[in-house]
């Protein structure tokens, strides 16, 4: 006996739990339905044209890669690397980020979500990807656990006028799934000179993956938060701390106040630069 058809219902969960949880159009469209038929057209006579002569092309111009074929990962983390030790400001970084095709996860996005806040800011937090709320502003933390963060760092007297803020990966992964070793290894040239040209004095990971990436670890984050290491960009070490990502703790809030014992660390950096870790 043939199985039932699903319902509405059921297909709408099965495309949420796929990731697609944005309209494309106003208005649905019968990808079932059959082509209206095109009527063939008659080719009309051809003239006969001789041949032109072949025109050379310099041996200085540059091949322009296909954004329909893709990178081999290995390829595409070295195209990354190159690309990124190039880019002399934040917003050449980010056009970088606009045009860059080895990341299959950029296909997949609404937009890039680079950052937000303060280039000049001293501190910088970084977490790991976009979500829904995210990919459709273009801004990190932006959605629940956005506002969260911000209730953070208003709680020792910050605010994004006054922090920087972005993402190990910059595209949102489809579904919220968690990105592959892969995308993040393509990504994380990009994120490291990010912080090279934010420059700030100190560094927050939010998160186990985040943390684990940027600060070289296999330590959980209940290991490494609250613990200053130095982060070195090549120019300059950086003290860098880790945290629990403010997604974690809408979902257990008991760990609020071990998060309140990392802020005020922060604070107290901020205020005495100087001071030893």
């Amino acid at each position: 006996m043939p199985e039932p058809a699903p319902t509405v219902q059921q297909l709408l969960a099965f495309y949420l739990e796929a990731g697609v949880d944005c309209a494309l159009g106003d208005a649905p469209a019968d990808r079932l339905a059959e082509p209206d038929s095109v009527p063939v057209a008659v080719a009309a006579p051809r003239e006969i044209v001789p041949p032109r002569p072949a025109r050379e092309i310099p041996a200085a111009m540059p091949a322009v890669p296909r954004a329909d074929v893709a990178l081999a990962p290995d390829e595409a983390i070295s195209s990354a690397r190159e690309a990124a030790r190039t880019a002399p400001s934040l917003e050449a970084l980010r056009q970088l980020l606009e045009n860059f095709d080895g990341c299959a996860l950029k296909h997949t996005a609404t937009r890039l979500v680079f950052a937000d806040g303060n280039p000049q800011a001293r501190v910088m937090f970084v977490g790991e990807a976009p979500g829904r709320e995210e990919d459709i502003e273009g801004l990190p933390f932006v959605g629940r656990s956005g506002k969260l963060l911000d209730r953070m760092i208003a709680a020792i007297g910050l605010d994004r006028s006054k922090a920087y803020i972005a993402n190990v990966i910059p595209w949102r992964p489809p579904g919220n799934r968690t990105p592959t070793p892969q995308e993040t290894q393509i990504c994380l040239p990009f994120i490291r000179r990010q912080i090279e040209l934010v420059n700030p004095d100190v560094l927050v990971t939010l998160g186990n993956p985040s943390t684990q990436t940027l600060l070289s670890t296999r330590d959980g984050i209940m290991k490494t938060r609250g613990k200053w290491v130095d982060y070195d960009t090549g120019t300059r070490t950086i003290r860098a701390l880790a945290t629990f990502h403010p997604a974690y703790l809408l979902r257990s809030p008991s760990y609020k106040r071990m998060t309140w014992q990392d802020l005020r660390a922060i604070a107290k950096a901020l205020e005495n630069p100087a001071a030893p870790t």
